[in-house]
């Protein structure tokens, strides 16, 4: 009966705008919020990495989101959501560039239609708000990131 208690308790999300459309991160695999500073490219990076940041004194990679859950659609492109390192096994400090930062609230899990993403990599569910969806995602999109990651600081080194 413990379990099903602990599972009925809200989660706290990070609202976000990519293109046109309202998503969403689980609050615990998020480090920072920052401002979107000068980007270092990187040769031969695959297309989803914009490029390296120095994030106080760490090289942080700065990962295009709407390249990984191919979005449509220009954006302000200002803020960047940094992960938690010790919750997301990606080999190092990893950013997502998104256009804008929304508000952090609880989803509880009714609120929450996982039926129609079962499928999609990356997506948790489609979160049900009173005149809107919200999509629910993972930072850990698929395994291949970790690996186009180390390719990247191979890149560095």
């Amino acid at each position: 009966m413990a379990a099903t208690e602990a599972e009925a308790e809200p989660t706290k999300v990070l609202e976000f705008g990519l293109g046109d459309g309202t998503y969403c991160l689980d609050i615990g695999v998020i480090d920072e919020i920052v401002d979107a500073g000068e980007l270092t490219r990187i040769p031969n990076s695959p297309d989803h990495v914009e490029g390296v940041m120095d994030l106080r004194g760490r090289t942080t990679t700065i990962v295009d989101p709407k390249t990984l859950f191919d979005i449509e659609g220009d954006g302000k492109r200002e803020r960047i959501v940094v992960f938690d390192d010790a919750e997301i096994d990606e080999g190092g400090t990893v950013g997502w560039m998104v256009d804008e930062v929304f508000q952090v609230r609880d989803v509880s899990p009714e609120d929450v239609d996982q039926g129609t993403t079962v499928e999609d990599e990356g997506v948790r569910g489609i979160v049900k708000s009173d005149d809107r969806f919200v999509v629910w995602v993972s930072p850990d999109v698929d395994d291949a990131l970790a690996a186009d990651l180390d390719d990247v600081d191979a890149a560095e080194a």
